[in-house]
């Protein structure tokens, strides 16, 4: 904490998180009793696990690869689609590319403040260990919805769309809170699949008394089907929307002196 320094292997040695002249230092959160959230990508890069995990479907046990970071993905007329966060890329014995795959890292949007309550502690570690926040304005939340269209989807239809055209298998990996607020996604066999979603969560280590990453596990499934899975809103009743609509005209209607006296949409319904 003295030097701000990411242990989770961050692009710099230090936290970069909020800001980078005074970072955060905070890349999880408590959210309910028995749940953790992961609000910071580079959380997932502890020990490099999810790069091995995503190499293991990638590419054979006998190829050699690497991973890069941070590359820039063009469509057709050379616009930013957006940077993969990590691409990872076989090669031969003389050094020349034989095959890629990539690897999102998702993690979740918080709604409220964490810099406040974080910064609260931080002025007396000792005396305010056990401070409870919970009732105060802008309680720090995580927000799955906003963290899924907002970030997850446009993913998937940009980037995610030129590399199943170039037929290159994707990796996503994301916290397991997370992953239980999307549809149910259809799986396949892992060798059908062109997609895996690596699950993840925060496993307590009471020895060490730190949270270490751990697989939950994983889903092998198909881009497209995927896609339309999640960009389908699962529709409520129609009655709801219709009584909503009613209660709108009511309102506009309230005051003139002879509304029309006909059955409502509802009635008919």
């Amino acid at each position: 904490r003295k030097y701000r320094l990411c242990p989770y292997n961050n692009r710099v040695p230090n936290c970069t998180k909020d800001k980078a002249n005074n970072p955060l230092g905070v890349c999880s959160i408590f959210a309910g009793e028995n749940s953790t959230a992961i609000t910071c990508p580079i959380r997932f890069r502890q020990d490099w696990v999810i790069v091995e995990e995503a190499a293991a479907f990638f590419f054979p046990p006998v190829a050699n690869w690497t991973s890069l970071g941070e590359i820039r993905l063009n469509d057709r007329s050379g616009r930013s689609a957006g940077n993969v966060d990590l691409v990872l890329v076989s090669y031969d014995d003389r050094g020349r590319v034989t095959d890629f795959g990539t690897l999102e890292v998702q993690a979740v949007y918080v709604s409220g403040n964490i810099r406040q309550p974080f910064e609260y502690y931080m002025e007396d570690p000792a005396g305010r260990c056990d401070l409870d926040w919970t009732n105060r304005p802008d309680y720090p939340r995580p927000d799955y919805l906003s963290s899924s269209r907002k970030r997850l989807v446009p993913q998937l239809i940009y980037k995610g769309g030129i590399l199943r055209h170039w037929g290159i298998k994707q990796a996503v990996a994301l916290h397991a809170e997370f992953f239980r607020t999307l549809p149910p996604l259809p799986e396949v066999e892992p060798q059908e699949a062109d997609m895996i979603w690596l699950i993840y969560d925060l496993a307590y280590d009471s020895d060490e008394k730190l949270y270490r990453l751990k697989l939950e596990h994983s889903a092998h499934t198909l881009f497209r089907p995927v896609l339309d899975q999640i960009m389908t809103a699962e529709p409520g009743p129609v009655e709801e929307f219709i009584g909503l609509l009613q209660e709108k005209l009511d309102k506009k209607l309230e005051g003139e002196e002879n509304p029309p006296d006909a059955p409502t949409l509802a009635d008919l319904l």
